[in-house]
């Protein structure tokens, strides 16, 4: 992001935003991509001046992310490394409130600072959007996903706002599941949004970086002062990597998202199954075996296409289950296995993950 970048005003499309924003200008000779540029300093004078300040390559990411979010972003070097830096924004004693379900490195990001007295957390179900509405009035920060890592569940994002705002609390969604092709919380008044770019955006299983995004312009500032101080900053090949995904971002998640829309319709009702969670969108469906999670443990090993891994959003069909990581929350079924649904053919991926199930009896 560079300082003088405005706020996206197009009114083009988020699949031609994917495919035309953050390009060089169009002029003789000017390559169609922004290219890598290694570079650890820079002549003084300018806005960047040292490699952690800023790279031209990171700025070409984030002007296409901003683009698609709707705001401007920031690039980090992890997922994490983004969600630190948000929750660095909250005072000494403060409140957060997040889903139960999150993703388990932000519960554990959340249980490291409560227990050094740096804030107060409160986890709770976002399917009830009352209790959440009521756990928003001390707060300084509310957290969600939608839907949520593993559990797939579903906030009510504008009814959360409203209560977030009338606290005078931050909202931040992550967006990482639904990406901007299917949900932009900045529209639905979120104050920052935070991606795994390591998931879909990048999409090829092969960059690790992390990303947040928002339109008030004094929390970028200090979110970019945060991360010029500690340095969390992504490599210069991984933007590059991570811009190239961001290209086909829109053909990935509805080729994943029509993938896992069959699948889901496909495994309700299996005599191996006890439950099938699908919220009706993207390319994460989430199954508990019947048999427990020693089944679910074979599940993973008897397949040919299907690799267990433990990130998501890749063109690669993945799966794991969940409650393997001691991390993960115990709320989460000790049996659910979380599917990441790639772009292969739906057919091949049914022969293989029905085989599979088959073979548990």
């Amino acid at each position: 992001m560079t300082e003088d970048s405005p706020a996206p005003t197009s009114d083009l499309r988020p699949a031609t935003l994917a495919v035309t924003a953050g390009r060089p200008p169009h002029t003789s000779d000017e390559p169609l991509n922004v290219p890598i540029t290694m570079a650890s300093t820079y002549v003084a004078g300018g806005d960047r001046e040292y490699g952690r300040y800023g790279n031209p390559t990171w700025a070409a990411f984030e002007d296409a992310l901003g683009a698609l979010e709707g705001g401007r972003a920031l690039s980090f070097s992890s997922g994490l490394a983004a969600v630190a830096t948000v929750l660095d924004l909250v005072g000494h004693d403060s409140l957060v409130v997040a889903p139960r379900n999150s993703y388990s490195g932000t519960i554990l990001q959340l249980a490291d600072l409560e227990s050094r007295g740096r804030i107060r957390a409160e986890l709770v179900d976002v399917r009830d959007t009352d209790a959440v509405v009521k756990a928003c009035d001390d707060a300084a920060l509310v957290w969600l996903e939608s839907p949520t890592n593993p559990a797939l569940e579903i906030a009510d994002i504008p009814a959360i706002e409203a209560a977030a705002h009338a606290a005078g609390a931050y909202l931040v969604v992550d967006n990482t599941f639904a990406t901007p092709i299917l949900q932009r919380p900045l529209e639905l008044g979120a104050d920052l949004v935070v991606h795994s770019v390591t998931k879909y955006l990048a999409g090829h299983s092969d960059a690790l970086m992390g990303a947040i995004v928002t339109r008030d312009d004094e929390l970028l500032a200090v979110l970019k002062g945060r991360r010029d101080l500690i340095g969390a900053v992504p490599g210069t090949l991984e933007a590059f990597l991570a811009l190239r995904g961001l290209r086909t971002l829109h053909l990935r998640v509805e080729r994943a998202q029509t993938n896992a829309t069959e699948l889901a319709r496909r495994l309700a009702g299996h005599r191996a199954l006890d439950e099938v969670r699908y919220p009706g969108f993207g390319g994460i469906v989430s199954i508990v075996l019947a048999q427990g999670a020693m089944a679910a443990d074979l599940l993973t090993h008897k397949t040919s296409l299907w690799v267990h891994a433990t990130s998501l959003g890749g063109v690669e069909s993945t799966f794991e289950r969940r409650r393997r990581w001691k991390s993960e929350p115990a709320t989460i079924p000790d049996a659910l296995v979380r599917l990441s649904v790639g772009i292969e053919d739906v057919e091949d991926l049914w022969a293989d993950l029905s085989r599979a199930l088959d073979d548990l009896g």
